[in-house]
């Protein structure tokens, strides 16, 4: 018989392609794990992984058996939830993940009420990019995300939360900033300061800046920040512009709001903001609390359920 811890070292081995990595993963020793997946494979007849290939590799029969291992761990997920989550309690652990344009902003606005309301949550938090956090989440590695939606993943869930304006951020000599409202065709490319590739946001600013190639430029410096407060600094060190989210914008010194920060004429670049988790996902109280906590500590000018007014929405690509 094939035990579920074994079903989820197979899993672990798996998501990892290493039997080093899932071992620790699963707070075990490698040689107590290889000897578990020898026996399961002893069991089912069936070679799972190909211990030959770099990184290893999972057979196709093994591919199989993966699927139906995820499907028995989630059925047991089911089963131990009955029992956890007695008397309405909201209890247990939950993996959230943020993506770094989110994380310092949004995170303080319900982070401490959440702890402080559900102490018998064991909260887990992870900064990463878009792409990392759908393939943990696809994987079951991660409960649920904060991510600029629509994603349009078959097999995840979005809880819309609020939709994010952004605005025009520039250096305080720019010409750009002599008009109350930018115009979005008269922004210099080469003026453009951008979060590196694996941002999502990047995507979203060169989309609606419709610009095919938009590079930062300082004489020969070429610099894709991993941060929305580093391209903050480097403007105000030097020049240029940027977009920034309100959930940022709101951050700045007063000073810095009035003289660097413009609206944009006729359009305004929006991106909505979700919570999203697997839809067979068992830990709907969690997520449920997490979500009406995040709800009310939203600053209610995000705080809009029908984005009608927004005549050009910024969407995620990547």
């Amino acid at each position: 018989m094939v035990s579920i811890t074994q079903l989820k070292y197979l899993l672990a081995v798996h998501q990892t392609q290493h039997f080093g990595r899932a071992a620790a993963d699963c707070h075990v020793s490698q040689p107590a794990l290889s000897a578990q997946i020898q026996k399961a494979e002893s069991f089912l007849g069936i070679t799972v992984f190909d211990r030959k290939a770099t990184p290893v590799a999972t057979t196709a029969h093994g591919l199989k058996v993966i699927e139906q291992a995820r499907a028995v761990l989630s059925a047991h997920a089911s089963v131990m939830k009955l029992g956890l989550g007695v008397e309405g309690r909201v209890s247990g652990s939950f993996s959230l993940g943020v993506i770094p344009t989110l994380a310092p902003y949004v995170l303080p606005w319900f982070l401490r009420a959440f702890a402080a309301r559900y102490p018998q949550v064991d909260l887990s938090l992870y900064e990463k990019t878009t792409d990392e956090l759908i393939d943990a989440l696809s994987h079951s590695r991660l409960d649920a995300a904060l991510l600029s939606t629509p994603l349009q993943e078959a097999s995840i869930q979005e809880r819309v939360l609020f939709y994010d304006p952004f605005y025009l951020y520039a250096h305080r000599d720019e010409p750009v900033l002599e008009n109350a409202e930018v115009d979005v065709t008269r922004l210099d490319p080469h003026k453009l300061w951008l979060l590196e590739d694996g941002h999502c946001l990047r995507t979203q600013v060169v989309n609606f800046c419709g610009m095919a190639q938009p590079r930062s430029n300082l004489g020969s410096v070429r610099f894709a920040a991993g941060s929305l407060e580093t391209l903050v600094r480097l403007i105000d060190a030097s020049e240029g512009y940027t977009l920034l989210p309100e959930s940022h914008a709101r951050s700045l010194p007063a000073r810095s709001r009035v003289r660097c920060l413009r609206p944009f004429a006729n359009s305004t670049p929006t991106r909505e903001v979700s919570l999203v988790h697997p839809r067979q996902s068992w830990k709907g109280p969690i997520l449920d609390a997490l979500q009406a906590c995040i709800d009310h500590s939203v600053p209610r000018a995000l705080k809009r359920t029908d984005p009608a007014g927004v005549v050009m929405a910024i969407r995620p690509a990547g």
